[in-house]
């Protein structure tokens, strides 16, 4: 089983591109600080994963997220190598997002609404409280 779970910070906006085969893909970079218990804990070290979200998810990504916002990463994980500009071989995670969850407040959010909501993504309202309002016919019972 190969699955991943990630809670860091944007290191920079996203960026969206269409592939040959007509999907987005949604690029982002997520920094997340280790822990550490020697005697410089003031300075966090991080790690880096490239994160691409696909489609409906990368799309929802591109609109709610932007540098600095704190998420959560489901996904796979590979590692690639690549040669860096001083002809050191460097190593990169990068995952492949089945899920984000958005972890930063609304009052964080940039743009027009600030944050992701449930009713964004489907066509159900929120009522005052949080709560979703439900016709019964929609119910299965």
């Amino acid at each position: 089983m190969n699955k991943l779970i990630i809670i860091g910070n944007l290191t920079r906006d996203p960026e969206t591109r269409t592939v040959t085969s007509g999907s987005t893909v949604c690029s982002f970079t997520v920094a997340v600080n280790r822990r550490r218990s020697s005697q410089n804990a003031n300075q966090p070290d991080a790690d880096f994963f490239r994160v691409s979200a696909w489609n409906k998810l990368g799309d929802v990504c591109q609109r709610y997220l932007a540098k600095g916002r704190k998420v959560c990463v489901v996904g796979n994980v590979s590692v690639s190598s690549y040669e860096a500009k001083d002809g050191s071989t460097r190593f990169s995670l990068d995952v492949f997002a089945e899920d984000v969850e958005f972890l930063s407040p609304r009052s964080e959010g940039t743009g027009e609404g600030g944050g992701f909501t449930p009713s964004d993504a489907d066509d159900t309202k929120e009522s005052d409280e949080g709560f979703k309002e439900v016709d019964d016919d929609d119910l299965p019972f």
